[in-house]
């Protein structure tokens, strides 16, 4: 990579002083770039900039919105081996994984450009001579926050809907991994979006966001990443009254019945479970298996585990890269070793892997007691936790037991059950029979401590508009 700059009022800005930290590859755990943070005067001048940017952009008409973000999706897809591969190098993810990660952005931006035309009020039925129509409005300038376990993605769904919105934006990626969601402001801005309406600067966290927050001029913000950090960013959206979207932790229950496609259920939630080192907030990560089947799928589990090929992620045969960063590894010391002491059963891994670079082998404990921490909190590491369940009911009871609710996944065969699963499992998606819990056109987001509103979809969009009611006698 080369040093990463900042991106506002589409000017590039670095160096003249500014402070700077080093990013690194976690293939070897050495430094291969270094990020600039912002000063106090550059994050004012975004402030200005969006404020400008945001009475251009929300002027722009829909199809001439809708075609720049078209364009901008078909840059993306053209950059997308070169965006992936800097999301390789900063966050370890195997490469074919991070260009998959790239294409979906061009697919989220293709989608909300067509929702650029679709922003639909209503009128209200009334007496002759008189009339009510809503309409819905941009909600003003959006500040938002990105993890760094999806470098792009995590950016995009902060910046797409709110641009299609037309809304002005501030982005702020992961310092850890800023290559790719500064390439994907970049190709914004070169597809002809104003540059006082895309903007991305880096800095401290607490610092960048009490800066934004702090100002009149962000109408809302957009989070994904801890619980701990939403709730902190919620009370300072709250001081001004901004609206706010939070895409927070989770800690997914697996529910698997006994009438489930066993083999099938295993070949997708390993895969699922090992995908970028577990760093996924929609990670599979408590298995509740029906005691009938329980020892088969433990086995099978094991199995395809030892399978999982760790490796560098620019090597095309790796599965399963590196964690992010070394309190990844140190995360995951803590928490088998807390569950073992706790009385849960070891069945593979549970070791870092060399010297070099942030591996762990991926993971498997079973019959973990709920007062293992790793049973209450958010592991997000490479570890599987497969406790057997004496049937629907504990199953259910157990899946809502964590204040926790973002994704849910569940494997039965019973059209009944489904249902019954689809009303009374606490969570903002559900995946049934299938490993899948986003798409471009659906909601993605959580309830409880998982956060709330949602990205993605028709809705990515909506919450970045406000209605008004226009009443005529």
């Amino acid at each position: 990579m080369t040093d990463t700059h900042l991106l506002i009022a589409g000017e590039t800005l670095s160096g003249d002083g500014r402070d700077t930290a080093d990013v690194l590859d976690p293939a070897t755990g050495e430094a291969i770039g270094q990020v600039t943070h912002a000063t106090t005067g550059d994050l004012d001048r975004a402030l200005e900039a969006a404020a400008r940017g945001f009475k251009a952009w929300r002027g722009t008409g829909a199809d001439q919105r809708a075609a720049i973000l078209t364009k901008a999706a078909a840059l993306i897809r053209e950059r997308a081996n070169e965006i992936g591969a800097a999301i390789t190098r900063e966050q370890g993810k195997p490469i074919k994984e991070a260009v998959g990660e790239t294409i979906y952005c061009a697919m989220l931006l293709e989608f909300y450009a067509g929702e650029c035309k679709r922003i639909y009020g209503r009128t209200l039925v009334r007496p002759a001579g008189s009339r009510v129509e809503v309409q819905y409005h941009p909600v003003g300038p959006v500040a938002g926050f990105a993890a760094w376990n999806f470098p792009a993605l995590n950016v995009m769904r902060k910046i797409g809907g709110a641009l299609a919105a037309g809304c002005s934006t501030i982005v702020k990626p992961s310092e850890e991994t800023p290559s790719a969601g500064l390439a994907l402001v970049q190709a914004l801005v070169d597809a002809g979006v104003p540059g006082d309406a895309a903007q991305c600067v880096f800095g401290v966290p607490d610092e960048v966001s009490r800066h934004l927050l702090g100002s009149p001029v962000i109408r809302k913000v957009t989070f994904t990443g801890s619980t701990a950090v939403g709730k902190h960013l919620a009370r300072l959206a709250a001081d001004d009254l901004k609206i706010a979207t939070m895409e927070l932790g989770g800690h997914a229950p697996v529910l698997v019945f006994a009438d489930s496609d066993i083999d099938k259920a295993l070949d997708t939630m390993v895969a699922n479970k090992y995908r970028n080192a577990g760093q996924v907030c929609v990670s599979p990560t408590r298995f509740l298996v029906e005691e009938p089947v329980f020892e088969k799928f433990r086995d099978g589990f094991v199995e395809r585990a030892k399978a999982v090929t760790v490796g560098n992620g620019m090597d095309k045969d790796t599965a399963m890269g590196p964690m992010a960063s070394a309190r990844g590894l140190e995360r995951m010391e803590s928490l088998i070793g807390d569950a073992k002491s706790h009385g849960a059963n070891l069945l593979f891994g549970g070791e870092r892997i060399g010297n070099q670079g942030f591996f762990h082998q991926p993971t498997v404990l079973s019959e973990v007691s709920q007062e293992a921490e790793i049973m209450n909190e958010e592991p997000f590491g490479p570890v599987a936790i497969l406790n057997p369940m004496a049937g629907e009911d504990a199953m259910i009871e157990e899946a809502n037991r964590l204040p926790y609710g973002l994704a849910a996944y569940a494997w039965t065969s019973d059209p009944a059950r489904r249902r019954r699963l689809a009303a009374e499992v606490e969570a903002g998606m559900l995946a049934i029979d299938t490993g899948g819990v986003s798409a471009v056109d659906a909601p993605f987001g959580g309830v409880k401590w998982s956060g709330y509103g949602s990205e993605d979809g028709r809705e990515g969009v909506m919450a970045c508009m406000v209605p008004k009611a226009i009443h005529e006698g």
